[in-house]
């Protein structure tokens, strides 16, 4: 089940109470200007508009034009009910929601139109000077605080998922540096192995090997022995350098790295012991952890992530999925593309789906 944001409460929220305020209108408890089954198309038109507006992922036409629909019936929301103070409240609501698709800028002028509507209706009134000054003073200040706090909300909520992703980058960094390191010091150490160790004991061989030939039998036969153990010593040396050269960073441990501490997402990484990679397979499956995370990051509004490494014929094979909204025809980026060269040239591939969450599927043969 996914997390409720605050965003989403606070949309919900402002739902609410748009219902609310037009209720004494629908129940019958007030009268409109106009036909009350007009009034209520329009007010159903407002509250439409604003559903899609927040439902809708991206700031493109479709929200913008919503938008558009949800400030006119606002407008003819309120001129067609001058006698019911509570229903000026959708002017705020669509003066907070703007932020959401433009920039403040706009939401300014927004605020412009809504005070001039609502002189209109004041006007209409016949109100006093004082009350006019009074409730158009009352309900600028109170559009320009929701507008100021939801720009304050939507820039908290732009800098926390940029730090997460350089978070993540850097997680990646210090797993890919961490890993690098350990290579270099287990080829220095093979190298002094060989150089120090491996020498003498070959040297100590040699000098047995002489000694065999020399006359006396029972030194002959403690020679001999020296001789094995001499030799086993020396094949021992040579594999554990064949293996400090072979071995590499625990893969499990390399893809918790990078997705440790992350705030707003959850991410759980299994490996499958049986899997076993090189060195350039796993520089390529913890870049693609990191592109992965910072997709979902961006894009997905996911909470969950779940990243799961097996070994499937003859090869490692990376499954990613995430409970956020998916894409039906999803179009790869400049990190998926850079994703997909990667894990090509590995002789590997990667297949994107986005019919259900967003979901990511990269293969490289078996080391």
């Amino acid at each position: 089940m996914r997390r409720i944001g605050t965003d989403q409460w606070a949309g919900l929220a402002m739902l609410v109470l748009a219902v609310a305020v037009g209720a004494p209108v629908v129940l019958g408890i007030a009268d409109p200007s106009i036909a009350r089954a007009w009034w209520v198309v329009l007010y159903c038109v407002f509250l439409a508009a604003l559903v899609v507006v927040s439902s809708t992922e991206s700031q493109g036409w479709r929200s913008r034009a919503a938008f558009g629909v949800a400030l006119l019936a606002s407008w003819a929301v309120v001129l067609t009910s001058p006698g019911l103070g509570l229903v000026q409240i959708v002017l705020v609501i669509t003066a907070a929601i703007s932020v959401y698709i433009m920039p403040l800028w706009a939401s300014s002028a927004v605020i412009g139109l809504n005070t001039a509507a609502l002189a209109v209706v004041l006007l209409i009134q016949s109100a006093t000077v004082a009350d006019t000054i009074a409730l158009l003073g009352f309900y600028l200040l109170i559009q320009c605080a929701t507008v100021l706090s939801s720009a304050t909300l939507l820039r908290e909520m732009r800098l926390r998922r940029e730090l997460t992703e350089a978070h993540t980058d850097l997680r990646a960094a210090s797993v890919l540096l961490s890993a690098s390191s350990r290579n270099a010091e287990r080829l220095r150490i093979s190298r002094e192995l060989h150089d120090l160790i491996g020498h003498q004991l070959t040297v100590l061989t040699l000098e047995l090997e002489a000694a065999r030939h020399r006359p006396g039998e029972r030194a002959l036969e403690h020679i001999i022995r020296a001789d094995g153990v001499a030799r086993d010593l020396l094949a021992d040396v040579r594999s554990t350098v064949g293996e400090l050269r072979q071995g590499t960073a625990d893969l499990a441990e390399a893809l918790r790295g990078v997705v440790h501490g992350l705030p707003d997402l959850t991410v759980s990484v299994d490996v499958d012991p049986a899997v076993e990679v090189g060195e350039h397979q796993q520089v390529a499956f913890v870049r693609g952890v990191q592109e992965i995370v910072t997709n979902t990051l961006r894009h997905s509004g996911a909470d969950r992530l779940r990243i799961d490494v097996t070994a499937e014929d003859e090869h490692t094979v990376l499954h990613a999925v995430d409970d956020g909204r998916g894409h039906p025809a999803p179009v790869p980026g400049n990190g998926l593309c850079g994703l997909h060269e990667r894990f090509a040239e590995l002789g590997g591939d990667v297949t994107v789906d986005g019919s259900d969450g967003f979901r990511v599927t990269a293969r490289v043969p078996g080391p």
